[in-house]
């Protein structure tokens, strides 16, 4: 939504219709601006849309609506259709336009006075009027499309606010001013395909909310007496959207499957709703970005990992280039996968990743260089007397030192009762309930944040959501801190509001799982944290196994399907194959111009390979400008790369074509002398692992310097003497064995990490040799 004429903008509406036509007249919160749109209902093939420019008031409204009605009176008047809160969007299959409006809402958050949305129902409306319905548009094609549409549940994860631009961080809304139609075509707008035909000719997004797809929760909590308000939002990309076992890795344009945006917001409770500061911190999920995918098995519940080869990791580098856009520098990757197996496949994309990022960073300035950090948190998780949230907490405490967080003051000259800005615009709100010149809350920046921790295991679900409550309880610490709530900047895992905090993500990682692999996240590291009995967990994490396998083998087909259309990356045409006859890749490969084989049918075993390309370029974007995620820092990644290559004016295209299977094309990059030797001991294991011969400290890998160096899995063998390395430091508790999924790796060779304090380095040389990562990049592994 556009904020209308002295801070109005429109959130309740009513559809009226006649024989010829739709009128669905918007007001704002304070029922003083009342506006008036007209929808055609006798074109059959094309959107009639037609917007009064003239605003009405209450009285002058109702009169316009007799008139229209007493001049239809000879053909059944005005009739009213129903009540609504927004267009979600207009959507054409083979027939007739249809549009999906918001019948109901439910509010479940506010932030600095901007109410946030999820849906109670929605209603999906033919637009023409049956008297002119073309032929097919009662085919079973057609009400195939409708129920694929359909089974996009709007009332579950999806939000909307009408004045606060929930598909940016509250970073981005301070520091970006782009507003309106531009924030539609970010990535995190799902129905940015479904409103742009409205958006293209109307030139406003006056009529329209942009939804977000994943997680909202807001919480008052309470600390040393005194109360704040919590609020995790999580923002699922629509680039290269879909189910587990069908998206997978990184497409040729560096977008990566199950992308998730995290941002955690702290304020004080107040009674008027406007805190005097707030803070933000943001992190982000994604799949492990190279090319790769699995086979959708009914007969296998893990698939075999198959890894296309890429020279010179040219989707990667555009992938940690778009983080670069949107976070600014440095780049830190949390790597939560194995190390070794006794049948390669996670190891084998650990080997490869350890490679792309190796080569990324020859062709980089010291200051740029990404940092990987590598765990094997199902390993560490295994090992008796192994503090895994102890672990991930210290590595999280280590990172914010390096990325900070958003805090902002919050300044008025006269506090509204009810605060809305300018879409796109925090820091310049008007009131929209009775006298515009009260003016809202402008933020002051303290604090940015700059860079972001980027984490990803194999799904980017179990592990992941683990390490990312982690970096949030070592957030949640700070910002309690600099808001003057408590007195240090830590909390300890055992505390109450530990406990709180965790309840947040779990629930966050149950909903993340469940869109994305069928199933809730396996949560056994939080259950063990809890204390909970063990025979409960094992019999809970074997179920959502099992749920996980059903979902992957039989259901994701279809709902790839569904988000195929949502998403507009395959559009039904006449003559054309339908889409559940094609196989899973070719949604990506046929456009509206695309011919395709008619006998092509969807195989039993569905591939998804993560380089297609889901999108064409368009220049016809509504804004008429590149749209940039976020360039609060500096954006340089690779010298050698224009960043204009990877900006984002051409996401909105709906045109789909075929993309051949084909390697990136080659980029030379400028080799950068390391300023540390490696030791001779990792180079070998280096190189048993498969990964490049590094000449630097960029590398630097706690998991496989605190083992033993044997790469035998299944046979027991004696523990060697323990590697001395930056993670000797860490303190570990007795904590309970831990396998993932149910993933028996009894007997490999795991160094026993429980050792006594005069075992430990002073936390001082942890600290130097992490001061060491920080200044030359690479990557940190445990």
């Amino acid at each position: 939504m556009e904020v209308m004429r002295g801070g109005k903008f429109l959130q309740k509406f009513r559809l009226y219709e006649t024989r010829s036509k739709f009128y669905l007249i918007g007001r704002d919160k304070s029922r003083t601006v009342w506006r008036v749109l007209k929808i055609d209902r006798l074109e059959t093939t094309d959107l009639g849309i037609e917007e009064d420019p003239t605003s009405y008031t209450e009285n002058e409204c109702q009169e316009l609506l007799w008139r229209i009605h007493e001049g239809n009176r000879l053909i059944g008047g005005l009739k009213f259709v129903t009540k609504c809160y927004g267009i979600v969007g207009f959507m054409k299959f083979l027939g007739p336009y249809y549009m999906v409006v918001i019948t109901r809402r439910r509010k479940v958050g506010t932030i600095c006075g901007h109410d946030i949305y999820s849906i109670g129902k929605s209603e999906m409306i033919a637009i023409p009027c049956p008297i002119v319905w073309p032929n097919v548009a009662n085919s079973r094609d057609e009400n195939r499309y409708k129920r694929l549409l359909n089974s996009v549940d709007l009332t579950k994860d999806f939000f909307f606010s009408y004045s606060y631009n929930i598909m940016r961080s509250l970073q981005k809304n301070i520091t970006a001013k782009n507003t309106g139609q531009v924030v539609y075509e970010t990535m995190f707008v799902w129905n940015e395909f479904l409103t742009r035909a409205m958006r293209n000719h109307l030139k406003n997004t006056d009529w329209t909310v942009a939804l977000i797809h994943g997680f909202f929760k807001q919480s008052k909590l309470s600390v040393s007496g005194k109360d704040f308000w919590l609020t995790l939002i999580a923002r699922r990309s629509r680039h290269f959207a879909g189910t587990r076992f069908l998206k997978r890795g990184v497409n040729e344009k560096g977008r990566v499957a199950n992308d998730v945006e995290t941002e955690q917001i702290v304020f004080e409770d107040t009674p008027d709703d406007i805190p005097c500061q707030i803070t933000s911190s943001v992190q982000h999920r994604g799949s492990i970005p190279l090319v790769w995918f699995q086979e959708t098995s009914r007969l296998n519940i893990r698939p075999e990992i198959t890894l296309k080869p890429d020279v010179d990791y040219k989707a990667t580098r555009l992938h940690f280039e778009n983080l670069v856009l949107r976070y600014g520098n440095p780049i830190v990757i949390l790597n939560l996968i194995k190390t070794r197996e006794k049948k390669p496949r996670e190891s084998l994309l650990r080997a490869e990743f350890a490679k792309a990022i190796h080569y990324i960073n020859k062709g980089l300035p010291d200051d740029k260089r990404l940092k990987f950090l590598h765990m094997d948190l199902s390993k560490l998780s295994r090992r008796k007397g192994t503090n895994v949230l102890g672990l991930l907490d210290k590595v999280a405490s280590d990172v914010l030192e390096l990325t900070d967080l958003l805090h902002c003051e919050i300044t008025t000259s006269s506090k509204p009762s009810d605060a809305s800005s300018e879409q796109g615009c925090v820091t310049n709100a008007c009131d929209d309930k009775n006298n515009d010149d009260f003016c809202a809350p402008t933020m002051v920046p303290l604090s940015l944040q700059k860079g972001v921790l980027r984490t990803n295991c194999i799904d980017c679900l179990d592990r992941t959501n683990v390490a990312q409550f982690a970096y949030g309880l070592a957030a949640l610490g700070r910002q309690l801190h600099v808001l003057k709530l408590t007195e240090a900047p830590k909390i300890e895992l055992h505390a109450p509001l530990a406990d709180d905090l965790m309840d947040f993500y779990e629930r966050m990682g149950d909903i993340l799982a469940i869109q994305y692999g069928g199933s809730a996240a396996h949560n056994k590291i939080f259950c063990e944290q809890r204390g909970q009995w063990k025979a409960a967990t094992q019999s809970q994490e074997f179920l959502r196994t099992l749920q996980r396998y059903y979902n992957n083998a039989y259901t994701d087909p279809e709902k790839q399907d569904a988000i195929n259309v949502f998403l507009g990356h395959f559009q039904p045409q006449q003559g054309k194959p339908a889409l559940w006859k094609l196989d899973s890749d070719q949604h990506y490969s046929i456009g509206r111009q695309g011919t395709v084989n008619e006998e092509t049918v969807r195989p039993l075993m569905k591939r998804s390979f993560s380089d297609g390309n889901i999108l064409c370029e368009n220049s016809a974007s509504v804004s008429g400008c590149n749209t940039v995620e976020n360039n609060t820092a500096n954006s340089e990644l690779l010298p050698m790369q224009q960043l204009d290559d990877i900006r984002e004016p051409t996401d909105s295209a709906p045109e789909i074509y075929m993309c051949e299977t084909n390697p990136c094309s080659s980029t030379i990059y400028s080799s950068m002398p390391g300023r540390l030797s490696i030791s001779e001991e990792r180079q070998s294991y280096l190189k048993r692992l498969g990964y490049p011969e590094l000449h630097s400290s960029n590398f630097l890998d706690l998991d496989l310097l605190s083992s033993s160096g044997n790469s035998c899995d299944e046979e027991g063998f004696e523990r060697s003497p323990l590697i001395y390395s930056p993670m000797d430091l860490i303190s570990v508790e007795s904590t309970t064995t831990y396998s993932e999924q149910g993933h028996n790796d009894e007997g490999r060779d795991d160094t026993d990490l429980s050792r006594s304090s005069s075992q430990l380095s002073d936390s001082r040389d942890y600290s130097d040799r992490f001061a060491q990562w920080v200044a030359n990049g690479g990557m940190l592994c445990y």
